[in-house]
């Protein structure tokens, strides 16, 4: 293994890996392809294929598995770590309604963060994390796909929840009909890249009417009807079709999309009152996290959910000294603290936090001490992680920071090092007992390592979150 940050820069500067471009390859892509077919099927993400993927020799690794499920939350645009999860008091900057206290051995912005305050003690904040880029677009799909969508293959790497979809496909059961990869208020979510888009996230708005097209206007029995007229003129065509693979796929796309159709497991997962979206503060943000909670509670087969909360490029203005309604901290702050604190409070009173990993992270941090002419603060590398569930040991930070918060003193893990994006991912794969060091071949012959190097050291999970 890699230790120390000088050891793991010149590892990577020594022994460069350099790779033909994936473009040189044919003109139609397995992605493109697959994106032009999903445009014109509705559902076509719900198809459970034949898995080439998960069926392997034993990980070469030791794993934590101990989660059945994940729980993704992106807070795009960065959040202040210094304000949040890493608060330094700044005299004469730091609003006095954080009303700092320190909670679980956690110094916290009791005022800012009240409700997520009372779930320190099932949190575990990595405070020396850092970013390998300061650009939104770039970090938030480092962030999402375990390494640099600069690189060779970093234009088909799939979203973790992708790789997380297509290593549990088999564990699916016949009656599990809910997407394996659910993606709530993530219309900008990271595809399947390479892999089918029947690992693609199943992008969804949550509404208190709950799913939408999962009825029809002339009713249950006369869609089971044309749907019954319609295997009898063309089956001969959709199982074990002469024209190949293709109509065989859009057939168990219908099918898996039939099968969330009158479903009330569906019904009842998707779908809220005003009462219940009102426990997670009323906002979109949290309405994403009762329909997360929902969805996992009916164990419908969602193995990875995908929760985005943007606006924290906060550059101006960010305590709301002049626009207190505006988008500040406060505003913001009261979505994420309502909506994330009360999902831990209630998949903990369920039972389901013991096999739910729940992830927060931003792309990367932002400026510290003094704010910028405009009162806001810029682009910075230093941010944080948090943890909840799986077995993590919560009240807790792991690492720490310079008194302003600019740099990691202390690492806090074995590797004396910067916790970086693609330890983050494999540190996902660890908990839900993937091996983050498998390597696959793509359609067109090429090697893809779940994490790049992490087979020889380079990257690795933070075990230290379970100890």
């Amino acid at each position: 293994m890699i230790h120390g940050n000088d050891q793991h820069a010149k590892l990577l500067n020594r022994w460069p890996k350099p790779h033909a471009t994936f473009s040189n390859q044919a003109d139609l892509s397995r992605r493109r392809f697959f994106e032009v077919l999903g445009a014109g099927v509705t559902g076509s993400y719900l198809m459970r294929p034949s898995n080439v993927y998960a069926a392997d020799t034993a990980p070469r690794v030791t794993l934590q598995s101990k989660a059945k499920a994940c729980i993704f939350i992106l807070m795009t645009g960065a959040p202040s770590h210094t304000d949040t999860f890493d608060l330094k008091m700044v005299n004469g900057v730091t609003p006095t309604k954080f009303a700092p206290a320190t909670m679980d051995g956690i110094f916290w912005p009791q005022g800012l963060l009240p409700t997520i305050g009372g779930q320190l003690s099932k949190l575990a904040i990595v405070r020396s994390m850092h970013s390998h880029a300061l650009v939104h677009n770039l970090a938030q799909t480092w962030t999402q796909i375990g390494r640099s969508p600069a690189a060779a293959l970093g234009d088909v790497a799939p979203n973790v929840g992708s790789v997380v979809a297509v290593e549990k496909a088999n564990e699916r059961t016949v009656n599990q009909v809910f997407p394996t990869f659910l993606a709530l208020n993530a219309g900008g979510a990271i595809g399947p890249g390479y892999l089918s888009a029947n690992y693609a996230p199943f992008k969804v708005v949550p509404a208190t009417t709950g799913l939408a097209n999962t009825s029809n206007t002339d009713g249950q029995a006369r869609l089971d009807a044309r749907l019954k007229f319609l295997h009898s003129i063309d089956d001969n065509l959709r199982v074990n079709s002469p024209l190949g693979k293709a109509p065989q796929d859009y057939d168990a796309f219908y099918s898996a999309a039939r099968g969330m159709m009158y479903n009330p497991s569906v019904t009842t997962a998707f779908s809220y009152t005003a009462a219940e979206s009102a426990r997670y503060g009323s906002s979109s943000f949290g309405n994403a996290c009762l329909v997360a909670k929902q969805v996992l509670a009916a164990n419908g087969g969602t193995k990875f959910i995908q929760i985005n909360l943007g606006n924290w490029d906060m550059h101006n203005d960010i305590y709301g000294a002049q626009t207190p309604t505006g988008n500040n901290l406060f505003t913001l702050g009261k979505q994420f603290d309502s909506g994330a604190g009360t999902l831990l409070a209630d998949l903990d009173a369920s039972g389901l936090l013991k096999d739910t990993l729940v992830v927060m992270v931003g792309e990367f941090g932002r400026t510290v001490g003094q704010l910028s002419g405009s009162g806001g603060r810029d682009h910075w590398l230093q941010q944080f992680a948090a943890f909840a569930g799986a077995g993590v040991k919560g009240g807790r930070a792991i690492g720490s920071t310079k008194p302003d918060g600019s740099d990691t003193v202390d690492y806090g893990w074995k590797y004396n090092r910067y916790f970086w994006p693609e330890d983050l991912q494999a540190t996902v794969y660890s908990a839900m007992g993937i091996d983050y060091t498998k390597q696959v071949d793509t359609p067109f012959g090429r090697t893809f390592e779940y994490i790049p190097d992490a087979g020889d050291g380079v990257y690795a999970p933070m075990d230290e979150l379970w100890g």
